[in-house]
């Protein structure tokens, strides 16, 4: 299954949210999300700074994480990247595939 790291912060609405329903409920509420979408969560922590959250989840794929992605972009509460997260091996099979390129002005 692929595995993603979805990093955001909350606007002004979704940390009057977050305050009133505590970090764990938060928690809570992107486990279910993520799970009526099709996937896991792995962990989930907040941060101070840039970035409000940090979460690693499992889809069984891409679409499935759009959706959830969009669902939640669409929500207006936060502003959320997501990095899809590669394995060694995926980098090991990644390493072996030829790739024909010529670099610019060579």
């Amino acid at each position: 299954m692929p595995k993603y790291m979805l990093i955001g912060s909350y606007t002004a609405d979704g940390a009057k949210g977050v305050l009133k329903e505590g970090g764990s409920g938060r928690r809570d509420a992107a486990r279910a999300a993520i799970e009526s979408a099709g996937g896991t969560m792995d962990s989930f922590y907040f941060g101070f700074g840039t970035d409000d959250y940090y979460v690693t989840v499992d889809f069984p794929d891409h679409a499935s994480m759009a959706a959830a992605a969009l669902t939640v972009g669409s929500s207006g509460t936060s502003r959320a990247r997501s990095v899809v997260l590669l394995t060694p091996e995926d980098i090991d099979a990644a390493a072996n595939k030829k790739v024909e390129f010529r670099p610019p002005g060579a």
